[in-house]
């Protein structure tokens, strides 16, 4: 999943982007602060919670349809929180009564329109993508294998849908097979070893790491089409021998190279210089205080002359 902050008016909504499912998840208390027009998140969280527990005595559905996930919060941690779609946001607005109520429906309307537009047109989304990667500095040669991985990724995931898979759990259960068989990791070692959190371990990937994915997912897709495989049992066989085609192949690179196809290299950017620590508050203020206290050291006098 992809954490793709957003704003409307000036205020700070959290998102998250599900590619699995091709589905994005706003934070519900961002659009409450917006549309209650609260102060801060602690206030909107517990009107939030009002309103959950009034809709929940009411019978109301909206609730159910919210889900959680993990969200970076205020003080920088990835912690669990209220997420629903632009579908279920656009009933919940009808909720709350608000001068902001018409105005955010608008833009989540149109949240959801761009993305009708993008599944209509594929080559939108594809422009839009090659632009970020463009101005993370992703090499032509990157982004081209980039590209071409996902479109054999999308080409699985279709196959997947269509063979009794269900989109997210299941997605994710055999993909991680996949990556464990080539990688000899599972997708969030993977990303340990990177370094990432929240960030897509393909968008951090090697060019050499690209295509061995590729590969995997290319293999799996032919092999499960072979034999016709359903379900899941049928599909994490093909999975796990089209994956062990592609160890054979990094195998066989890494033993001409000397070189290891998994590496711990990412994209990120460097981290800032740590800024030398202060001595604490305290410690200064007893500093002070004791220079202050201090009595000048006395000065003995010469005697004066007879």
């Amino acid at each position: 999943m992809k954490i793709l902050p957003t704003e409307f008016d000036g205020q700070a909504i959290r998102r998250v982007y599900d590619e699995s499912t091709e589905t994005w998840w706003f934070s519900v208390i961002d659009v409450v602060q917006v549309l209650t027009q609260q102060p801060d998140d602690l206030t909107a969280r517990k009107y939030w919670n009002q309103l959950k527990r009034r809709l929940s005595t009411e019978g109301s559905q909206l609730v159910t349809a919210c889900h959680q996930l993990k969200m970076p919060a205020a003080d920088g941690k990835q912690r669990l929180t209220d997420v629903a779609t632009a579908e279920t946001l656009l009933r919940l607005v009808q909720s709350v009564p608000s001068p902001k109520a018409e105005p955010i429906k608008l833009w989540l309307a149109k949240v959801g329109y761009e993305r009708m537009q993008e599944m209509a047109d594929p080559a939108l989304s594809l422009d839009r993508a090659r632009h970020t990667w463009q101005q993370h500095g992703r090499s032509d040669k990157w982004i081209q294998q980039r590209m071409t991985g996902q479109e054999t990724r999308n080409k699985l995931t279709d196959y997947w849908i269509e063979h009794d898979i269900k989109a997210g759990s299941e997605f994710a259960i055999l993909t991680n097979i996949i990556h464990q068989e080539w990688a000899g990791l599972s997708v969030a070692q993977h990303k340990e070893l990177k370094g990432l959190a929240s960030h897509n371990l393909r968008d951090h990937m090697s060019e050499a790491e690209l295509i061995f994915t590729a590969l995997a997912e290319l293999s799996t897709r032919q092999i499960a089409e072979s034999a016709q495989a359903t379900g899941m049992v049928e599909n994490t066989t093909a999975a796990k021998t089209g994956g062990r085609i592609a160890r054979q192949a990094r195998n066989q690179l890494e033993s001409q190279t000397g070189k290891s196809v998994v590496t711990g290299a990412n994209y990120l950017p460097p981290a800032a210089p740590k800024a030398p620590k202060l001595p604490k508050a305290a410690k200064a203020i007893k500093a002070i205080k004791a220079i202050k206290a201090a009595k000048p050291a006395q000065v003995n006098k010469a005697p004066k002359k007879a």
